[in-house]
C-alpha cells in the first residue's frame, strides 16, 4: 500500500478521534496528550460546540490563544470558564459524570486493557515503566475511554500483557493504521486507514483480528477538517508524539 508521511498519519488520527466525540460530552485528557488535546479542540470547533473540555491543569472550556507543546502548561487555563482540581476530575469519573477520558499504554491487549507498569516479570522487569497515574481509577469509571497510540506493531498490540495497569470502559483505540472499537469485550477493527492492507494490519497486530477487503476504510480527512486542524495547531504540536 502507499506509504503516508507523518503529517498525513497525524491528520488522520486527530480527525478520527475528533469524530468520535459528541456534542455536550464532558471530555478529559491528562499529561503528554497533544493529540487528544487538539482533537478535542477540533471537535469543539466543528461538530460539537457544546462539548465541555476539561484538561489536566484544571481548565474548563479554556480558549488558549497559543497552543503549547506540554499539556500541563498553564497557558491551557487561558479563557477558561472555571477551574477544577484533579480531585474534582476523579469525583466526576466516580459519579458517572465524566463522559470521555483519553488514556494510552505501552502495551495494549485484545480486550483494550493497558500496561504502563513493567515489561517482563513485575518483580524483576526488563523495563520499569512510569505507572498508570490514575488510569486504573478512571478507565472503569468514565462512561468511556478512548485510547490512542502513535505506534502500531506487535510489541505494542500484544496478545498477553506483562502487567495489567488499567482495564475498563474502553470504546475505541485509534492508531496510525486503524480504528478499533470494543465489542463484547474484544477489540475489533472498525476501519482501516487507506494506506494499510488487511494483511499488513494483521501482521502489525499481536492479537487475532478479523480484517479483509470488505473492512471499511476510515473516512478520509476533508479539506475543511485539515484547514481547521491547521488553524488550531499551527505549530504542529501534535507531531511531537511521533
Amino acid at each position: 500500500m502507499s506509504d503516508p508521511g507523518t503529517g498525513e498519519i497525524r491528520d488522520q488520527m486527530v480527525v478520527s478521534i475528533a469524530r468520535l466525540l459528541e456534542d455536550g460530552e464532558r471530555v478529559f485528557h491528562g499529561v503528554a496528550s497533544p493529540i487528544p488535546m487538539i482533537a478535542t479542540l477540533l471537535a469543539k470547533a466543528t461538530h460539537a460546540p457544546n462539548l465541555i473540555y476539561l484538561n489536566i491543569v484544571g481548565g474548563v472550556d479554556p480558549a488558549p490563544a497559543d497552543i503549547p507543546v506540554s499539556t500541563v502548561d498553564p497557558r491551557l487555563l487561558a479563557g477558561a470558564r472555571s477551574m477544577v482540581t484533579l480531585t474534582d476530575l476523579f469525583d466526576l469519573a466516580a459519579s458517572g459524570r465524566l463522559d470521555t477520558a483519553f488514556l494510552s499504554g505501552v502495551q495494549i491487549d485484545g480486550r483494550g486493557r493497558t500496561n504502563m507498569s513493567a515489561i517482563g516479570e513485575f518483580a524483576s522487569p526488563k523495563v520499569r515503566l512510569p505507572g498508570g497515574a490514575g488510569s486504573a481509577a478512571i478507565m472503569p469509571k468514565a462512561r468511556r475511554t478512548i485510547i490512542w497510540r502513535t505506534r502500531h506493531d506487535p510489541r505494542v498490540f500484544v496478545d498477553h500483557l506483562d502487567f495489567v495497569t488499567a482495564a475498563g470502559n474502553v470504546s475505541h483505540v485509534v492508531t496510525p493504521l486503524c480504528v478499533f472499537h470494543r465489542v463484547d469485550d474484544r477489540l475489533r477493527v472498525a476501519s482501516r486507514h487507506a494506506w494499510v492492507s488487511p494483511s499488513e494490519l494483521i501482521d502489525a497486530t499481536g492479537f487475532e483480528i478479523a480484517v479483509d477487503d470488505a473492512t471499511p476504510i476510515t473516512e478520509l480527512v476533508s479539506d475543511r477538517d485539515r484547514a481547521q486542524l491547521r488553524r488550531i495547531d499551527p505549530h504542529d504540536v501534535t507531531l511531537t508524539e511521533f
